[in-house]
């Protein structure tokens, strides 16, 4: 049987980090077994919140790259390419935008959250710039350039797919066909993981742990990480469900055992915070410790890393010229 065609991306914005492996990067390495998938690096993307600040954009494409590779997704497995190297997808985005309403542009949440991106990143509130009014339209073209059967979504991120549903149906009743899938979220248990300041991991905030962060920044950043505030003193008896940060770590990355006898020494007051995150420090870096050494060594092959980009993008080309000529017909272009 032929499989089903998976389509899912990331914005080029540097170096990974836990939060990603856990939500996103781990499920991507178990997908692509199963199903035919297609990883891009979105650089257009980037440019939406980070137009004026391009002078990294090609290095924070070999760090994303290389910190899928590390993790696991495997390029005789699963085609991983570059955004910007299927032009194809631009054409299909002028089509599609010329039947989008703007009503459904402005409703869509991922153009919010973009927004809400730029105007915290800039000193005064500025106006919607044309590309970023457009980033849901780009997002289904995306999806749509190779006609995907799901996209691997938490269940908070059913919304995003909507508006591709939307533009697919649309285009198939405007030109008469069945030729776009309506895509399906595939819905995934996402673990939340938190930053070491207990609020959501990420870059801008700096409370996350990178994927290739040596073993000593990861100690430093866990010995900074909340655990339970009602706690005062090590004979204090602790609770590990008001632990907001350090055992929800405990729950994902250790073993059952360890889980056990942190939890019993906790409330026993016999093991104190600072022990604790200490542990954690070494599970983390013990898991982490097979990826760090493989990023390592992608870091020393550059040319390599660049070969996996650019032929990836050559077999997505092969796929997309071959649909964006069907939509050429549909349409009626010349």
């Amino acid at each position: 049987m032929t499989k089903q065609r998976i389509v899912s991306g990331m914005r080029s914005t540097g170096k990974l980090h836990l939060g990603h492996y856990i939500g996103v990067l781990q499920n991507w390495v178990k997908l692509q077994d199963d199903y035919e998938c297609f990883f891009f690096i979105a650089d257009w993307h980037a440019l939406t919140t980070k137009f004026d600040d391009t002078d990294s954009l090609k290095q924070n494409i070999r760090d994303i790259t290389m910190d899928w590779l590390a993790c696991g997704l495997d390029p005789e497995k699963s085609t991983i390419y570059l955004q910007s190297l299927v032009p194809e997808t631009a054409e299909l985005h002028i089509y599609l935008s010329m039947i989008t309403p703007q009503n459904w542009v402005e409703r869509d949440p991922t153009l919010k959250d973009m927004a809400k991106i730029l105007r915290s990143n800039e000193n005064e509130a500025p106006s919607v710039s044309y590309g970023l009014l457009g980033y849901p339209v780009l997002m289904s073209a995306d999806i749509m350039m190779f006609n995907a059967d799901c996209i691997p979504v938490g269940s908070d991120q059913i919304a995003h797919i909507e508006i591709t549903r939307d533009i697919a149906n649309r285009f198939n009743r405007i030109y008469k066909t069945d030729f776009f899938k309506e895509p399906k979220p595939k819905l995934t248990e996402v673990p939340l993981l938190k930053g070491i300041d207990g609020q959501k991991m990420g870059k801008s905030f700096h409370n996350d742990i990178k994927l290739s962060d040596t073993e000593e920044d990861t100690t430093k950043k866990i010995k900074q990480a909340i655990t339970d505030r009602n706690r005062i003193r090590k004979t204090d008896p602790g609770n590990p469900d008001n632990c907001e940060v350090v055992f929800p770590y405990y729950e994902i990355f250790a073993k059952y055992d360890q889980i056990t006898k942190t939890c019993e020494e906790c409330q026993a007051a016999t093991r104190g915070c600072a022990d604790c995150k200490m542990q954690l420090a070494s599970i983390v870096n013990d898991y982490l410790r097979p990826m760090r050494e493989k990023r390592h060594e992608l870091e020393k092959n550059p040319e390599y890393v660049d070969d996996v980009i650019r032929e990836g993008s050559k077999k997505a080309r092969i796929v997309a010229q071959d649909i964006l000529a069907h939509v050429r017909e549909l349409v009626k272009m010349y």
